[in-house]
């Protein structure tokens, strides 16, 4: 807009902006040479003060900020252990509920145990058999030993009675006839006493050098009852460790099968964080190092500390269901990202449990030392084998007294069926 059109618009001219008016003794000069001078030192503070701070930010990133590298690409993970029935049977029971937690051993489903009962008793009862069939052996072969002294006695009388006869043959008192049934006696008795002999070995086959506990009829019998039992004790489905129930998909009446997935258990306090830092920070980064870190769960109230486990073999493109493939026209280069496995207090766990899947912001310090580890870029394949793997096994020991099942069982079968066996017998390492 221009001034004649200003004018016509408004009626009279712009105002102009008032003209500072100099104290009195003081030229109109003197009073710009004066505001000049302030101006420039507005300017020159102004200056220094900007100099000052990019000094001082400067200064900052030198020492401090240089060497932290952050992300807020990381979530929480852990472990879903699936339960799933080590026998085939239909669900009588379920005890629990997503959302449960649950102790390392606490019954989840009862699986129906008719058919289990019944094969435990039809082996209590082979067992049983396989006892008194060993006693019955073990009494064949003392009769039979019995047998042989009284096969030995015929023989000697035998004997004698030929031998008497051979003294008087010659003064004609014994006919040839009767002193030749004389020496078939002999003969009859020296054959039924070999076959005495024989008779008793075959029974002793089945004892020598056994007792009934050590048989091997009896030790069969007594392995096919710990089976049973075992059978028995697996109709109830366990938890395996310590955790949260979650995706229970088991419902009674429902016909299960080993491999069968039935529920879910996550072990909250054993959870860790993947951090997926891009592949241009992982430069210092070392394993053992110290990682500060807050979840969106409790916001920047709790810090939560960790430590560097390692690196994963490769970036997350890389093990993606479909990997990106870069070998075609039209390629742009995108900087990649490679997971970080981030070990936690479990102390801070308890105090404040995390989630699988929960957001969480991982801060790095690269200029602290590491407890123990290598950079990513110096670690070699020789001296990564050389160093322990600071981590423990995951194992339960709720199986365990699985091995002992029926134990107790087949020592009172064998014992109830022993009773007036021959000598002592050896049960269980406990004489009885």
């Amino acid at each position: 807009m221009n001034p004649s059109s200003a004018l016509s618009t408004s009626g009279k001219a712009p105002a102009s902006p008032p003209v500072p008016t100099p104290p009195a003794g003081e030229s109109t000069g003197a009073l710009e040479n004066r505001l000049s001078r302030r101006r420039r030192r507005v300017f020159r503070w102004f200056g220094l003060g900007l100099v000052v701070t990019a000094l001082a930010a400067a200064s900052w990133w030198w020492t401090d900020a240089r060497n932290v590298e952050t992300t807020d690409d990381a979530y929480v993970a852990g472990d879903v252990v699936q339960v799933s029935p080590l026998i085939e049977g239909t669900a009588v029971a379920v005890f629990a509920q997503d959302t449960d937690t649950v102790e390392a051993g606490t019954p989840l489903v009862q699986i129906d145990a008719t058919d289990a009962r019944v094969s435990l008793d039809a082996a209590v009862d082979a067992l049983a058999h396989a006892v008194r069939d060993y006693r019955s052996a073990d009494a064949d072969a003392e009769h039979e030993r019995v047998q042989i002294r009284l096969r030995a006695s015929d023989l000697a009388r035998a004997e004698d009675d030929l031998q008497r006869r051979t003294a008087i043959a010659a003064e004609g008192a014994v006919s040839k006839e009767e002193f030749r049934h004389a020496g078939h006696a002999v003969t009859a008795a020296q054959a039924a006493l070999d076959a005495q002999r024989a008779a008793y070995r075959a029974s002793l086959a089945h004892i020598d050098g056994t007792t009934i506990a050590s048989s091997p009829l009896v030790k069969e019998a007594a392995a096919r009852v710990r089976s049973a039992a075992i059978v028995l004790a697996r109709t109830v489905v366990r938890a395996p460790l310590t955790g949260r129930i979650t995706h229970r998909v088991v419902q009674v009446g429902q016909h299960v099968t080993p491999g069968t997935p039935l529920l879910e258990i996550v072990p909250l306090e054993r959870v860790w964080v993947d951090a997926n830092f891009k592949e241009s920070q992982l430069k210092q980064m070392q394993a053992g190092q110290r990682v500060t870190l807050h979840s969106d769960l409790y916001g920047g109230a709790v810090t939560f500390h960790g430590t560097i486990e390692g690196f994963e073999a490769g970036t997350g493109a890389a093990f993606a269901a479909l990997p990106a493939q870069n070998a075609t026209g039209n390629w742009i280069k995108v900087v990649q990202r490679v997971p970080v496995r981030i070990a936690l207090d479990p102390h801070e766990l308890r105090a404040h449990p995390l989630l699988i899947g929960v957001s969480m912001t991982a801060v790095v310090r690269t200029n602290e030392a590491a407890a123990a580890g290598e950079s990513l870029a110096l670690a070699s394949a020789a001296t990564n084998a050389a160093r322990p793997l600071p981590r423990t096994a995951d194992t339960t020991n709720i199986y365990a007294d699985e091995s002992h099942a029926g134990d107790a069982l087949v020592a009172r079968t064998i014992r109830a069926n022993a009773a007036g066996s021959r000598g002592e017998t050896e049960i269980d390492g406990h004489r009885q």
